[in-house]
């Protein structure tokens, strides 16, 4: 890979800048650990430094140039003079800086101080006291400094500043700096922790994941597998930090690699407390308080890979059974202990309780560690687990997108279902794979059928809640919301079963517009949740899926936020639980592109994409976004693939998800000038959703038709006296129907839209604005602008300045709705009108041009003409509402 872009670390340029100019002292030395970026930093701070004005002598310390005198700066000194003593060498060195710098302010970049040799670091504190000079540069902790470097700070020359690691979002940058493309955030999160914010290490760990084909690209997103190859390099790099150890030690490091984060005390008990003590000395670990306890972790992240892999398979064995025995010895006191004991138990090959296995499994998938409970799984079923282990195993496997593994699983353990109990979660778990997995829609009809043979009131229950929750995405929702609540009624359902029933119900509510209700019967699942996640812990998904739904329908910004950030967003993305993750990230875009944000709007899209490449569930759904977001930015050509995919992918056992898709489709269509097709496709899909009754859906689509200018344009059924309402007229009924704020402020914009108001337009706008909505409320601020500019109204700088205004919250956005409001300019207009709005007289533009002056000015009057402005000032303010040529705002 060739250097990457520097990305980050502004405000200690920042810094840098200001010592160089005196400013602040007269220089600066960032120290920091290997790295960390100290080098990097200077190199291109001292860059920028324009050379008419700073004479910059560049000097890499080295070991090697440590041991001569003056050896730090042979690079800038010339050949000395004979016969002159210590002082006068000094005094002849400062005066050959000074005639060089021909009357500049010196500059010493000076790379790792602290292996000046004496004369060299004497020499650089000499032109620190100079007035004309400043002296940055970087020292590695731990290191010995020479006294002349040290007196720097201490006797206020320079600053000294501790440069730490790259924050999460530099990390992301640098990523994407060395890929060249976007990094899927659960990726960059795992490289972020693993390299600890180090840039050279986490270039090492890009070369390694990239060498071993685990970094792939999909959809333009890279992700990481997690396997990791360390380069030789890469492990070369970490011995030398680790150095050599004593076999004390070396057992204190490894212990701690193996069971980090391990309590002190536990540690104490297997290892001697002074190498405990000289491991913390020399950096290999660190204490951390963790509630009421002292845990005890490698310093590095890194350290345990290397130690880890370097350690023999024997060792490696009796040192994870050993952990293993001295935790269960003490009681295993904390939540996590019983994942712990198992690993270890995993790792060193003495698993033989299949109990312990199981409950360990059901542990690691409640926390949706997709990888680690398969394996846990895999290893009870082996270990004499039967049907509860393979049950479970083939639960994870299905969300591990293993479907067919997960079916074999399961027809291998059938005769095994006996008891009812059994044979209902047997059915429900094999009907799960077979409808979701397979995508096989006969499946509902077989649960149902085998359902009806039960006769335990708790198994059939479990059964009619799976089969509920199917037709429901089936769109059989009539018999969704009977068999639903039929769980409901039953005193004897299960937790799990009855909480799944309810999911199934508040996204019924949700897309028939019963927002408040739909709302309560997920706060009421949420509070139920200590009682099923053991049991069921996927259910997690259908809460979610049910939640997302009425936060989108509603447009509630702000709870897509805080739902995106909660507690199951991070066990997701660390758990490589795709689904969650892969749902998430639709939100995300969903959420930016309402803000206007078509940037964040693509990117969380693709990385949707790229998450659910193997899945079936939400892969069409992802697509669909990637579709939006591609059209939002006006880019048809990826809007068109995106569709074709999402076409390609979405599986009908997911047919509750109708809507989004053909909105997208829609999108997609006006994207490429298609407006009458998109218009059409619209029309159908409101007759649709108002047959089944999907009133919260059916705004949403209506506000769409406003949206392309077709707010009074008929819609839906006759009336009784033969006539059809018009989109604003059935936005006006919803707004009464659907709960929340969002569908009578859609109706006000579809009635001003309709009577062409510009003054109710603008009030729409402030309103989609007050809840984040800029896109929705540039679109209706451009109706306004438009209605007023054709009616030469005085008032039409106003609406612009609110027009520019939401627009500068906005990233590139190419909607239908603003190409409507936007006069056509042809390329010399528009070319006349940016030199002039920037202040150029007519005289220069025409100059500048090759025109007459006179052209000019009639080009000028035209533009004026095509925007109802009178002045160049308002001429700059009318641009900074127009979309660009390239999609850019033209100001």
């Amino acid at each position: 890979m060739s250097r990457w872009s520097f990305v980050g670390r502004a405000e200690q340029l920042d810094r840098l800048r200001m010592a160089v100019a005196g400013v602040r002292g007269r220089g600066i030395l960032f120290t920091g650990s290997a790295g960390i970026g100290k080098s990097r930093l200077l190199h291109e701070g001292v860059d920028t430094l324009p050379g008419e004005k700073y004479a910059v002598w560049r000097i890499a310390a080295s070991a090697t140039t440590s041991a001569m005198a003056f050896g730090g700066l042979v690079q800038v000194l010339p050949e000395q003079p004979p016969g002159l003593s210590p002082a006068g060498i000094l005094r002849w060195a400062v005066d050959v800086l000074q005639q060089q710098a021909a009357g500049r302010r010196i500059v010493l970049a000076v790379d790792d101080a602290h292996l000046l040799d004496p004369p060299s670091a004497a020499l650089v504190h000499l032109v620190a006291r100079a007035e004309n000079a400043s002296v940055v540069g970087t020292l590695r902790d731990g290191e010995q400094i020479p006294l002349p470097i040290r007196a720097l700070w201490t006797d206020g020359l320079v600053e000294r500043a501790e440069l730490g690691p790259m924050t999460p979002d530099e990390t992301a940058a640098m990523l994407t700096a060395i890929v060249g493309g976007q990094v899927d955030s659960g990726s960059t999160d795992r490289l972020g922790r693993l390299s600890a914010g180090n840039p050279l290490l986490l270039r090492e760990l890009v070369h390694a994941a990239t060498n071993s084909g685990e970094l792939v690209e999909r959809y333009g997103v890279w992700t990481w597998t997690g396997r990791l190859e360390l380069a030789p390099s890469l492990t070369e790099l970490i011995d030398i930090r680790i150095g050599q150890l004593t076999p004390g030690v070396r057992a204190v490091v490894e212990l701690v690699a193996f069971g980090e984060p391990l309590g002190l005390r536990l540690l104490h008990q297997a290892v001697e407390q002074h190498d405990v003590e000289y491991a913390e000395e020399r950096g290999l670990i660190t204490m951390v308080e963790s509630d009421r306890r002292l845990d005890v972790r490698l310093a590095h992240p890194l350290y345990g890979e290397v130690v880890r892999r370097q350690c023999p398979v024997s060792r490696t064995r009796r040192l994870q059974a050993h952990l293993a025995d001295l935790l269960e010895k003490v009681g295993k006191r904390r939540r996590e202990d019983l994942l712990r004991v198992a690993r270890w138990r995993l790792a060193s090959g003495t698993a033989q309780d299949p109990a312990m296995l199981i409950a360990a499994a059901g542990e690691a998938f409640a926390r949706y560690d997709v990888p680690l409970a398969t394996r846990l799984a895999r290893a009870a079923l082996d270990a004499g687990g039967g049907f509860d282990a393979a049950e479970l195993l083939a639960t994870i496997l299905m969300f591990a997108d293993r479907p067919a593994e997960a079916l074999g699983v399961l027809d291998a353990v059938a005769t095994d279902a006996g008891q009812e109990e059994r044979l209902s979660r047997w059915l429900t778990v094999r009907g799960m794979v077979s409808y979701w997995g397979m995508s096989q829609a006969s499946t509902v009809e077989e649960i149902a059928a085998e359902g009806t043979k039960l006769t335990d009131a708790a198994a059939q229950a479990r059964v009619r809640a799976f089969e509920a929750i199917m037709r429901l995405h089936r769109l059989d929702a009539p018999a969704a919301l009977r068999l639903a609540q039929g769980v409901l009624d039953r005193p004897a359902a299960s937790v799990a079963a009855r909480e799944l029933a309810r999911c199934t119900i508040a996204h019924l509510q949700a897309v028939q517009g019963q927002l408040c209700r739909s709302a309560t019967a997920v706060d009421l699942v949420q509070a139920k949740v200590a009682s099923w996640r053991a049991d069921m812990p996927y259910l997690q998904l259908a809460v979610e899926l049910a939640r997302g739904t009425r936060l989108a329908l509603s447009g509630d910004l702000a709870g897509i936020d805080a739902l995106v950030a909660d507690e199951f967003a991070d066990l997701a993305d660390a758990g490589d639980f795709r689904l969650g993750t892969g749902y998430l990230a639709i939100l995300r875009a969903y959420a930016a592109r309402l803000r206007g944000r078509s940037d964040a709007a693509l990117q969380a899209a693709l990385s949707a994409c790229a998450v659910l490449a193997t899945s079936r569930v939400y892969a069409g759904l992802a697509q669909s976004e990637r579709a939006q977001a591609a059209a939002l930015r006006g880019d048809a050509r990826q809007a068109v693939e995106a569709m074709a995919e999402a076409d390609r992918l979405h599986s009908p056992s997911m047919g509750v998800l109708y809507p989004w898709l053909e909105q997208a489709r829609a999108a997609t269509l006006a994207a490429g000038g298609d407006l009458s097709a998109a218009v059409g496709r619209l029309h159908g899909l409101v007759d649709r959703l108002r047959a089944d009754g999907f009133a919260g859906h059916e705004a949403l689509v209506l506000h769409d038709l406003v949206r392309l200018g077709k707010a009074g344009a008929q819609t839906g059924p006759r009336c009784s006296d033969g006539s059809r309402r018009t989109v604003a007229q059935r936005l006006t009924e919803l707004s009464e129907q659907v709960d929340g704020e969002l569908p009578p402020l859609l109706a006000r914009h579809a009635r001003a839209s309709a009577d062409g108001l510009p003054e109710g337009l603008l009030n729409a706008a402030d309103g989609f604005a007050e809840r984040g909505l800029d896109l929705l409320a540039a679109e209706a601020a451009a109706g306004a602008v438009h209605l007023l500019r054709q009616r030469r109204a005085p008032d039409v700088g106003h609406a612009r300045q609110r027009l520019g205004a939401l627009l500068a919250r906005c990233d590139m956005v190419h909607t239908p709705a603003l190409q409507a409001a936007t006069p056509t300019l042809t390329d010399r207009e528009w070319q006349v009108a940016r030199l002039a709005a920037v202040g150029g007289t007519s005289r220069a533009i025409a100059e500048q041009l090759f025109l007459s002056a006179r052209t000019v000015e009639n080009h000028l009057q035209r533009v004026y003409t095509k925007l109802g402005v009178t002045s160049r000032a308002e001429l700059r303010v009318a641009l900074g509402t127009i979309p660009g040529h390239d999609g850019t705002t033209a100001m």
